[in-house]
């Protein structure tokens, strides 16, 4: 079975941001030195301070129960002391999503086997032990009592700590966050339905059956791992989401966002985050943007203005409707192979010597990450249908897969920073079979610094294939369902019901 405590601990040392050597200055003809602004040159290398062993030893240091304790008393909720206790409860979520099989009863057979023996109290029964029952009530009842905040505050914590282990590059002496959402799916049973209400297109004259719930996120564009994230209802817009995530301080940030967060009130709450900002605004947006500056809406154009509310603009609540300062770019974009593009940003970088048009092009066209990065939380890590009953877990199961989604990005930035390979070349669905290997094996032997080495060697030889041909850009589609199988319509007990009248002689 897997060990769990070299995973349930985290990386306590922080890093330096630079790697102590400074930027040689151009010099002239006559060796004087130019005072010249430096020109933006990011790199998808990542960097660490640390050798295998420290890492190591971070890596095994996660989540300390001290921590969870401190954690545990923001929560107005008390939490026993019983058989799972709050960072065996913790850790069993996560193994929920890193292992392939999620249910409860595999949760309470790797219990048995003593699976999180070493996680238990010193001096206390080891938890293999306590349970005498195959039953998982147990375990779904220390879910239910495990409050949400300590979820939100370990995501928190684990994004902080990958950013002082592992030294990303910066665009324009920030760092890069990517903004975007999703939705996921759910059953309607208990109070999911008033939550997250089903979704009903303006064509559909059938009763809808699945839950739905938006959910949004900011994640690294270095390390692609989740640095904050929410879930709202399908009601509620990724514009008003996004105040929720931009409540907390973002300096130092520079958050990136394609159309959709191209808005009045997106802009005044990364400014009140005391963060920077680059979206892409519609046409017809920016066009009012430049006509309220006087301004041409064109090809080339770079200039500074302030974004003010109109009368149909919104802005977050508790924020004084004020002009945000920024900079309206038009860019052509030209790729061999495409069609021309023009792209509309507004950013909050009014420099135009530090920060060119170009180079926010080339940024603004990395935010492609995100949409990939999505697909692995909502494949690879089963978050995109979530089995619960109630809306309260379906929350600490988002968050937990998500923690669970950042111990899998750290091992491979660690591992790309190691081999000084690109992290985005290495495939995310085999480093999570390699770490869970490396898991079952610690089990048996104990972790090594040899097998350890071995795990970082193998997750940075494990990269994506490089294709000969590329794929044909093709439409979306769905397959569509066998037609010898009736579709369900409706609740499942108005099906029932009509099964049994169409079949009663069968």
């Amino acid at each position: 079975m897997v060990c769990k405590y070299s995973l349930i601990q985290t990386y306590m040392t922080n890093p330096k941001s630079n790697d102590g050597k400074s930027p040689s200055k151009p010099k002239s003809q006559s060796g004087r030195q130019q005072a010249q602004p430096p020109k933006p040159q990011p790199t998808e290398l990542l960097r660490t301070r640390f050798s295998a062993r420290q890492l190591q030893r971070h890596f095994t240091k996660l989540l300390k129960a001290p921590w969870l304790a401190s954690w545990l008393d923001l929560s107005e909720l008390a939490f026993y002391q019983r058989a799972y206790t709050p960072l065996i409860t913790l850790w069993y979520l996560l193994f929920q999503r890193l292992s392939d099989n999620h249910t409860l009863s595999h949760v309470v057979e790797d219990a048995l086997e003593g699976g999180a023996d070493r996680l238990s109290p010193r001096g206390k029964t080891p938890l293999s032990q306590h349970l005498t029952s195959e039953a998982t009530t147990s375990f779904s009842d220390a879910r239910q009592r495990l409050p949400l905040e300590l979820l939100r505050q370990a995501l928190w914590h684990t994004a902080d700590q990958t950013a002082a282990s592992i030294q990303a590059p910066k665009w324009f002496g920030l760092q890069v966050g990517m903004i975007d959402g999703s939705t996921c799916r759910l059953r309607p049973f208990g109070d999911i339905p008033e939550h997250f209400p089903p979704h009903r297109p303006g064509n559909c004259k059938k009763p809808p059956y699945w839950c739905l719930a938006r959910v949004l996120g900011i994640l690294d564009s270095a390390t692609g791992g989740v640095l904050d994230s929410v879930m709202g209802s399908i009601k509620d817009s990724e514009q008003a989401l996004s105040a929720l995530l931009l409540k907390r301080s973002w300096k130092q940030w520079l958050l990136v966002g394609d159309r959709n967060f191209g808005v009045y009130s997106v802009a005044r709450a990364t400014m009140a985050a005391q963060a920077q900002a680059l979206f892409r605004l519609t046409k017809s947006r920016a066009a009012k943007l430049a006509r309220s500056a006087g301004l041409k809406l064109a090809p080339g154009l770079d200039a500074l203005l302030s974004w003010s509310p109109s009368s149909h603009d919104q802005c977050p609540e508790g924020l004084t409707p004020i002009p945000v300062p920024g900079r309206l770019v038009v860019v052509r974009v030209k790729r061999p192979g495409f069609r021309p593009l023009t792209l509309y940003l507004f950013t909050t970088l009014r420099d135009q010597v530090q920060c060119p048009a170009q180079e926010l092009a080339k940024l603004y066209a990395q935010r492609w990450q995100i949409e990939l990065c999505f697909r692995y939380i909502k494949t690879q890590m089963k978050l995109g249908f979530l089995e619960c009953q109630s809306a309260e877990m379906a929350r600490k199961e988002w968050l937990a897969g998500l923690i669970a989604y950042n111990l899998i990005r750290w091992i491979m930035a660690a591992a790309a920073a190691l081999s000084q390979v690109p992290v985005r070349l290495l495939s995310f669905s085999r480093a999570r079979e390699l770490l869970l290997g490396w898991c079952i094996r610690s089990a048996l032997r104990g972790p090594t610094l040899t097998s350890w080495k071995r795990l970082l060697g193998r997750i940075a030889k494990a990269r994506l294939p490089k294709r000969r041909k590329q794929r044909p850009s093709e439409p979306r589609a769905i397959r569509a369902f066998q037609k010898d199988v009736a579709k369900l319509e409706g609740s499942r007990a108005e099906a029932q019901k009509q099964l049994a009248k169409n079949h009663a002689n069968s």
